[in-house]
């Protein structure tokens, strides 16, 4: 295993980290997945106050594992903003009874989304407040946060110069954050990239043509590559929910390295292809169309239609498709068919995309079950 300094906080992370979201099956299963990832070489373990029994299981596991000492092990802890700053303080005291322990090293604001979360960290008596108490007592090492909100939002929450760390949805399929792995480096804030193999493209089950276009790497493989060859980034969370997946992702624990040719041809070729078969239906992601009246999310809905016709990610486009509506803050925005085509997107679309076709084209292909978030 590799390690890169975690920003400003000066912690040396292991390039893949334990997200404990997906491995709470049993608390078996969960402390084999702990005790074999910390035997590979992965020092840091996230959980969050909102993912049902994680911090028991894993303050319990920390009790009784000998593999390292606990000054060897990064534990990071989320708690959602909240307008009420004695709320807080009380979570994160919490937070410390459930994980058995004297300190947490990071602690992250889980989901700043919106303005209001913003405003509820930013204003006087706002809920930072207890976050620097528990900073100033020990109780904590370290201050980031998670977001799922939009660019404006991600920009002005780095640039309060709050935060020592971010952890961030940036991916090949999903490149819209790059300003912000710019703004977060040049402030020199650590940067962990959360769920790449799930959220980035279900890369775990890809679809047959997406495996054959990224051959012989698998797409899981080569969007790991992706992100690592960029030293900005310093880890990855692994979606892992059973000791056995760690085989998938061995071989890339000591690539710390650069993309190789024909890896970069690749990639290369993935977005000639992505041209060719979408040809004058390719939504670029200007974001220009926006605002909707009807609220609808056309620049993910479109980027999911891409992914779709393109190489087949259909699976992943119905996943994701169908959290619209249904995840609030989290993934905020109308499906396709809620459009009334007003037109009013049309003028400001580079491309002159038929947006109102396109989105009923896509609600078509993607609708299926709706879907609420996992830790929901």
């Amino acid at each position: 295993m590799r390690y890169r300094r975690f920003g400003k906080t000066n912690l040396g992370l292991s390039l893949f980290s334990l997200g404990t979201m997906r491995c709470l099956g049993s608390e078996k299963v969960f402390d084999e997945t702990l005790e074999t990832a910390i035997s590979l070489g992965i020092n840091h373990l996230e959980t969050a106050r909102g993912y049902g029994k994680s911090e028991q299981f894993l303050g319990c596991f920390l009790q009784q594992q000998r593999l390292v000492s606990r000054e060897k092990l990064y534990i990071t802890t989320k708690l959602s903003p909240t307008p009420d700053a004695d709320r807080m303080s009380q979570w994160i005291d919490e937070s410390l009874q459930r994980l058995q322990l004297d300190y947490i090293d990071c602690l992250a604001i889980h989901g700043i989304n919106t303005w209001e979360h913003l405003e509820w960290i930013t204003r006087p008596n706002g809920c930072f407040l207890p976050l620097q108490r528990a900073l100033e007592e020990g109780k904590i090492q370290h201050i980031g946060f998670s977001t799922h909100g939009s660019l404006q939002v991600i920009l002005a929450a780095i640039e309060t110069d709050l935060f020592e760390f971010i952890n961030l949805h940036y991916y090949y399929f999903f490149q819209r954050n790059a300003p912000a792995i710019a703004l977060a480096s040049q402030k020199d804030m650590g940067i962990f990239i959360i769920s790449p193999a799930d959220k980035g493209g279900l890369l775990y089950t890809p679809s047959p043509l997406l495996e054959d276009l990224c051959a012989p790497f698998s797409p899981l493989e080569l969007t790991y590559r992706f992100l690592l060859s960029d030293r900005r980034i310093t880890t990855l969370s692994t979606g892992i929910s059973h000791p056995n997946q760690f085989n998938s992702i061995l071989a890339l624990f000591e690539q710390n390295h650069q993309l190789t040719p024909e890896q970069s041809n690749r990639l290369n070729q993935l977005e000639e292809h992505l041209n060719a078969v979408l040809t004058t239906n390719k939504c670029s992601q200007c974001y220009q169309c926006l605002p909707c009246p009807e609220s609808i999310n056309i620049p993910e809905i479109l980027r999911l239609r891409n992914l779709a016709v393109a190489y087949d990610m259909k699976e992943y486009g119905q996943y994701r498709y169908g959290m619209l509506e249904n995840a609030g803050h989290w993934f905020p925005g109308n499906k396709g068919h809620r459009c009334t085509d007003c037109g009013e997107c049309l003028p400001r679309c580079p491309e002159n995309l038929e947006i109102p076709k396109l989105l009923k084209d896509t609600h078509n292909r993607l609708k299926g079950n709706s879907g609420r978030r996992l830790w929901e």
